[in-house]
């Protein structure tokens, strides 16, 4: 993504060090009680494996699977010098791309001999409970759950209320793994101090009524949100019990 920039060159530099000043940060604040985790977070590319960027030449690519692969090995490496607990694979649009980084990752654990946990989290574009290169929600989880990820998850994009159903269908057939959810703060709106326009009050309302359904066991937030939300979510979930797990779906349903 840096490419774009002309700094992919600082791609390794940049990962390692936000790394390490996370890793300062859940070090300075952690107790026995309550420890903190370094989430080392590989997020999307401006460029997808499935998808043509020229409507006129349905088979054009920006990318390769192995251009995205020896990206995401490089920043899966830096994550985990700089002293990461869990790696991230968030704002999936595009399930061959998702494919590239867990192929990347699976790989750096061969090589280092050292394995984390994995969250793997999509992102729903609208209304049609798709994400951009098509799959739908149940789709997209049996694409990628020979990862065996500690949690699966949708984020961005949407705010929570228009999340929950999809969220609903991923509890459903994911019924063995984690949930997590972190939303944007509502729909995009320019008068809004923030950009977007739910305050604390409403993420925290909607994340909490998540939690108790027993939809979820990682809440957050995504664009829009502010310290003050990540606090009122937190406030408004930390006195009800996480979601329990059961069994996995793996049968495809009639449409």
């Amino acid at each position: 993504a840096q490419a774009d920039y002309d700094m992919a060159d600082l791609a390794v530099e940049m990962n390692l060090e936000s790394a390490r000043i996370a890793r300062a940060a859940c070090d300075k604040f952690s107790t026995l009680e309550k420890p903190r985790f370094v989430v080392g977070a590989l997020g999307p590319t401006p460029k997808t494996a499935s998808i043509s960027p020229d409507v006129n030449d349905p088979g054009a690519r920006n990318t390769s699977f192995e251009e995205l692969r020896k990206a995401y090995y490089e920043q899966t490496e830096a994550l985990v010098r700089g002293g990461s607990d869990v790696l991230l694979v968030e704002t999936i649009f595009d399930t061959l791309n998702a494919k590239a980084a867990l192929f990347a990752i699976e790989e750096f654990f061969d090589h280092s001999g050292e394995r984390l946990p994995l969250i793997i989290s999509g992102t729903v574009t609208d209304a049609s409970g798709r994400i951009l290169s098509g799959q739908t929600v149940t789709a997209f989880w049996h694409s990628v759950r020979h990862a065996r990820p500690l949690a699966v998850g949708l984020n961005c994009a949407l705010g929570a209320a228009l999340m929950r159903p999809y969220i609903l269908e991923l509890a459903r057939v994911a019924g063995d793994t984690f949930i997590s959810c972190y939303p944007n703060a509502g729909l995009p709106n320019p008068m809004s101090d923030t950009g977007f326009d739910e305050t604390p009050d409403v993420t925290s309302r909607l994340l909490r009524e998540f939690a108790a359904e027993g939809l979820v066991n990682i809440v957050g937030g995504c664009c829009g949100t502010t310290p003050e939300h990540i606090q009122a979510i937190a406030q408004a979930v930390s006195p009800l019990a996480a979601r329990g797990l059961g069994a996995g779906v793996f049968y495809r349903e009639a449409a």
